[in-house]
């Protein structure tokens, strides 16, 4: 058997590493556009914290952030080097007390349901600023253990090193569906004509064009998000839990002094990939006020990215209706770094002949039409 997949990011690697290993062989094909939504991401992984999942992409959310621990060991070996997840802890913060208790109580209620949430607890804004040191001084915190943080770079690099260590082999360019009969038996790109018993179209923000040839018009646009990364001079930031004010801003640290703020979600921008001084304003204004401790760090560069954010909000993934050899895997809106991995693995699983452990029919591409 042989899969194309169009697309490196993360989801488009993650499945490209797990048909890999499942011994398919796999051809990936990525334009390298600028924006990538994986180049500039730095990932939350704490479903439990979230305010915007319930439900069905609520399930989904929480099986992918349990994928992570399975991955970690797996990945590393495979591909000899870091993914970078780390299990660092988690606070949603605020100075409201009444915002604080119903965060509390959210958190508290999965956690007794999942054994990898790990401990809540209620933190006064003395002990937050212990864990987080450039904290304002009136927040307080619930600080949950079990939330991970991963470098989408890094992780990224991982995957894609794994994958080709299980043969699958990398070409740049613009790839074009190649439709005869009635089916899609490959791609053309870079004047090369390849084919493959299946696609895979993993291209994020880019998807929708790839299949709109086939008559398919996905529900999805693209997001810019500009995410500025801080070097805290002679602090050793490794330990440094990730933070979620209330509001959809974020912090989270990296080992080497790195802190990561961010990010503006900005519909309608289309693919312009500027940083801009409303963006810039909007993430340090947001940073500062969270961790005015932050106003002498070294700013150190400020990424854009574009999100593939479908109409409804939940991801498009599964086989096209009228040509179930090609599959998406995108739509995941903010949430890709916590979706990606386990959204890979669950295209190699069913493009594999696998049932996947869950029912993907709500998710699938078409559901919704484009605007």
């Amino acid at each position: 058997m042989r899969v194309i997949v169009i697309g490196s990011g993360i989801a488009g690697a993650s499945a490209a590493y797990h048909l890999a290993r499942a011994g398919v062989e796999v051809v990936i094909v990525d334009a390298v556009h600028p924006g990538r939504a994986t180049d500039a991401g730095a990932g939350i992984v704490s479903p439990w914290t979230s305010r915007g999942l319930d439900g069905a992409l609520y399930d989904l959310a929480e099986r992918a952030a349990v994928h992570y621990r399975d991955l970690v060991g797996q990945l590393e070996e495979d591909s000899g080097q870091g993914c970078s997840f780390e299990i660092a802890g988690g606070m949603v913060v605020s100075a409201d007390a009444d915002e604080l208790a119903e965060a509390q109580q959210r958190i508290a209620a999965r956690a007794r349901l999942s054994p990898y949430a790990g401990t809540v607890r209620r933190l006064d804004p003395g002990e937050a600023r212990e864990l987080f040191p450039p904290l304002a001084p009136g927040l307080g915190a619930v600080h949950i253990t079990g939330a991970g943080r991963v470098d989408g770079r890094v992780l990224r690099r991982a995957l894609l090193g794994a994958a080709a260590g299980h043969g699958a082999v990398f070409h740049e360019g613009v790839a074009h569906l190649r439709e005869a009969g009635g089916r899609v038996g490959g791609v053309e790109v870079a004047g090369r004509s390849l084919g493959a018993d299946g696609v895979v179209v993993a291209a994020g923000a880019w998807s929708p064009a790839l299949v709109a040839p086939l008559g398919v018009r996905l529900a999805m646009s693209p997001q810019r998000g500009q995410i500025s990364h801080f070097a805290v001079p002679d602090v050793d930031t490794a330990a440094w839990p990730v933070v979620l004010p209330v509001s959809s801003h974020y912090m989270l640290a990296f080992p080497g002094s790195r802190v990561v703020a961010g990010a503006t979600r900005e519909t309608g921008a289309g693919f312009d990939h500027r940083i801009t001084a409303a963006g810039q304003r909007e993430v340090l204004e947001h940073a500062l006020t969270v961790a005015p401790g932050l106003a002498e760090a070294t700013l150190l560069e400020t990424r854009v990215g574009f999100r593939p954010l479908s109409a409804d909000g939940a991801p498009l993934l599964g086989p096209l209706d009228s040509h179930p050899e090609v599959y998406v895997v995108s739509g995941f809106g903010p949430s890709g770094l916590t979706l990606g991995p386990y959204a890979g693995l669950l295209a190699a699983t069913e493009l594999t002949g696998t049932a996947a452990p869950l029912d993907l029919g709500p998710l699938r591409p078409e559901r919704i039409t484009s605007r």
